[in-house]
């Protein structure tokens, strides 16, 4: 027979285990490709893993992965969350070109007026009709910019403005729509960018103001060309902050819980809304205070780009068709919720 103070010891060390086991942590990985001082980091990543943690009271914690330092590019990054190389992953799909097709009509040309607006139908819109492009991920939300704004060394103003100017893209859809311009696309990462325009590589890149600090283009070009407020920006880039689906499975149901509730339609809104809507004044103020010029484009020029690039919907239709996709519909339904997320104000 054990002793009282045998007893007692075992005692301890059973609620000590209980109490370990009670407080385990469970680390996830997440893994993207701006640095740590990049706006999304600091503004998107890093407080949606802080907010996890506190609700989780410590059980849930972030090992944030900055700057691809797991290894990779970053079109690989969403094969890394499949693979479980990381637990979750911030990226553009459409880096992989051709993959995401049916996301992809978030790219097109002059859709969203804003990032709340573009996040909210997008995390709809592929609930509905594209989860099959993410096997192996769960996507916990998803999130457009604000859209693209036209920074140059030289102004540009009209379509002929645009001719022979290269121009960084990052997705095949911005690509298209600069060449249906008369511009010529050059595709590379951001963070090349302000290299690539101080020696003449290219005369201007296509990014939302979100940008402007990581890249310090407001110290490089002088000339930015947005669009009328209350209308659509020229174009766009999608985005996923999303985890391996086999570690959410492995958590407990009170830690799906807290991803649960940082998950979905509200999470997207607030990732477009907090990490693009809302710094589009102190950003483009960086430029202004600058001494540079920020233009809007005027209505009726507005519209012979929105002709112009009139192909590059056509192009995509192709493309949906040769998958076997109504790409039609597709649109359709994309326009549909951008409609009934349209800002009020």
């Amino acid at each position: 027979m054990a002793s009282p103070l045998n007893r007692l010891i075992a005692a301890a060390a059973l609620a000590l285990a209980a109490g370990g086991a009670a407080h385990a942590e469970t680390v996830l990985k997440v893994h993207h490709f701006l640095p740590s001082g990049s706006s999304s980091h600091q503004k998107i990543i890093a407080p949606w893993c802080a907010k996890i943690e506190k609700e989780s009271g410590g059980e849930l914690k972030c090992q944030i992965y900055p700057a691809m330092q797991l290894g990779g590019t970053p079109p690989q990054l969403l094969d890394q969350v499949r693979d479980g190389v990381a637990d979750i992953v911030w990226s553009v799909p459409t880096y992989s070109a051709g993959r995401y097709t049916k996301s992809e009509v978030f790219e097109l040309p002059f859709m969203a007026i804003n990032a709340k607006q573009g996040s909210q139908a997008l995390w709809d819109y592929v609930q509905k009709n594209a989860l099959d492009e993410y096997k192996g991920i769960k996507p916990l939300f998803m999130h457009t910019t604000e859209g693209y704004v036209l920074h140059s060394n030289k102004p540009i103003h009209k379509l002929e403005d645009m001719k022979g100017k290269k121009i960084r893209t990052a997705t095949r859809i911005s690509a298209r729509m600069m060449a249906a311009m008369g511009g010529t696309p050059v595709q590379m990462p951001l963070p090349q960018v302000p290299d690539a325009l101080s020696k003449g590589v290219v005369d201007g890149v296509l990014v939302p103001w979100e940008a402007i600090p990581a890249t310090k283009l407001h110290e490089i070009v002088k000339y930015h060309l947005d669009a009328p407020i209350g209308s659509p920006r020229f174009a766009n880039t999608i985005f996923i902050f999303g985890m391996n689906q086999a570690k959410y499975d492995s958590l407990s149901p009170k830690l799906k819980k807290v991803i649960d509730d940082n998950s979905g339609l509200a999470a997207s809104a607030w990732a477009g809304e907090e990490g693009f809507d809302n710094i589009v004044a102190p950003y483009s103020k960086l430029a202004r205070d600058r001494g540079n010029t920020i233009s809007v484009i005027e209505p009726a020029e507005l519209a012979r780009w929105e002709k112009a690039t009139a192909n590059v919907d056509e192009i995509w239709l192709k493309d949906a068709q040769a998958k076997g996709y109504d790409g039609k519909k597709l649109i359709d339904e994309a326009k549909a919720l951008l409609k009934k997320y349209a800002p009020t104000k």
